[in-house]
């Protein structure tokens, strides 16, 4: 791997670890233009490099007690059956309706990052919770039969199915929609997050298996570099300003967007 593949790899892990999303924002785009994979193995290799690093990102917020175990069972779940059913439909879709929804999903990101977070008392513990653009009330999902868990369960299934067709985790869409359909706080919601795109991902990328060639030692070197990368991320979480990163990585997709759509899609 090149000095530009590593440091692609540590950023990936990284933004994985701060946020418990965006790591597939940057790992397709590596493998494809800096390791110089195919798109659709690119697709299906940053889903597993995704799924291993969340993993072991999901489980040590597990330890520290941020996963909310009963919310990402059933958004899991759902969103597994999503993404399966979405990489399946992946290896029928065209290169450049994957790319160019993979940019479309990068410039949500962004919109989604630099949109001003809207901060609201809840009546209920007399607390704040910054939703992102939106609002949210603390204890929305009682139990697995509450009318908020089946509103996890369908989104679920639509963020699993865009999952599997573009190859992103769909991380920058689970975290708010965790806080504004269940009301837990904001670092659960990203330790939630990173179990429920590991699990995802893994559906995802064994949906590709047997449809497109895996470089497997590519695939390895990348996750490696990505995992301690988000050992990283998890540390600085506690140092660096949110806001402020935040702004500086919805910027850096606009411009990965951009690029993609002009060289892969405009110019395909």
């Amino acid at each position: 791997m090149d000095p530009f593949s590593i440091i692609a790899g540590l950023v990936t892990g990284i933004v994985l670890g701060l946020f418990g999303s965006g790591g597939s924002i940057i790992a397709l785009p590596a493998l494809m233009y800096l390791l110089h994979v195919e798109p659709k193995s690119a697709i299906a290799m940053s889903l597993g490099v995704v799924a291993v690093t969340a993993t072991v990102s999901g489980l040590d917020n597990w330890r520290r007690g941020l996963v909310d175990v009963r919310v990402a069972l059933v958004f899991g779940l759902f969103g597994v059956v999503g993404t399966f059913a979405g990489a399946r439909l992946g290896l029928m879709t065209p290169v450049v309706v994957q790319l160019g929804l993979f940019a479309l999903v990068m410039y949500a990101a962004a919109w989604r990052m630099l949109k001003p977070a809207k901060v609201v008392p809840t009546a209920a513990a007399g607390g704040v919770i910054s939703t992102g653009g939106g609002t949210a009330a603390l204890g929305g999902c009682q139990d697995f039969f509450s009318p908020c868990m089946t509103h996890i369960a369908l989104h679920g299934i639509g963020v699993g199915v865009l999952t599997g067709l573009v190859g992103v985790g769909g991380g920058f869409l689970i975290v708010p929609a965790l806080v504004l359909l269940s009301g837990i706080p904001m670092k659960t919601a990203v330790g939630t997050s990173l179990a429920i795109v590991a699990a995802k991902s893994y559906a995802g990328f064994i949906g590709y298996m047997g449809g497109v060639p895996i470089d497997w030692a590519v695939m390895g070197g990348f996750t490696a570099v990505t995992v301690a990368g988000s050992f990283l991320g998890a540390h600085f979480s506690k140092r660096i300003s949110q806001e402020a990163l935040k702004k500086s990585f919805a910027w850096f997709l606009v411009a990965v967007a951009t690029y993609i759509l002009f060289k892969s899609v405009i110019g395909a």
